[in-house]
Order: structure tokens, then sequence, then C-alpha cells
């Protein structure tokens, strides 16, 4: 029996996952990230995945195309933190 995809909303907060294979889509309120690969061969299995993945870019390119977009996204800064060494 097929695995049932939940519904995928982009933006729509900081804590969805969906995983297809080896690939995870992460959900943020600024950014949907994918990281991973994802092997399509061609069995069934593939199909689902495929289709699976479709859905979400769909969602997410549809989410876009209803927003009022800037040009680029300024990148989040990378959040640093100087800790003690534990070995001097």
């Amino acid at each position: 029996m097929p695995k049932t995809v939940k519904p995928f909303t982009p933006f729509a907060d900081d804590a969805a996952v969906q995983t297809l294979g080896d690939l995870t889509v992460e959900n943020g309120t600024e950014r949907v990230v994918l990281h991973g690969s994802l092997d399509l061969a061609r069995d069934r299995r593939s199909l689902e995945r495929a289709r699976a993945l479709r859905a979400t870019l769909d969602a997410v390119v549809a989410a876009l195309e209803r927003a009022d977009l800037p040009e680029e996204a300024p990148r989040p800064e990378a959040k640093t933190e100087s800790v003690k060494n534990p070995f001097a």
C-alpha cells in the first residue's frame, strides 16, 4: 500500500520536514531548504516519490507566485558563539 504524504504548506512554519528517499525538505517561514539526494529508478516507488516531490515543489512555486517578492531575499547571518577550549 502506498504511503500517504502529508500536504506540505511552504513557509507556514519552522518545523515541518518532508523526507523523500534521502532528500529532506525543511520548511521555514523565510526559506524552504532541500538537501540530500533522491534516486529515481524506473519503478513504482520512484514514481510515488517523484509525484510527492512535484507536489511539494508545485506548492512552493504557488506560494511564491502569490507573494510580493523582492529581487533577492537577504541571506541569514551565521550565528557564531565563542566557547572556552576544553583542552586548554
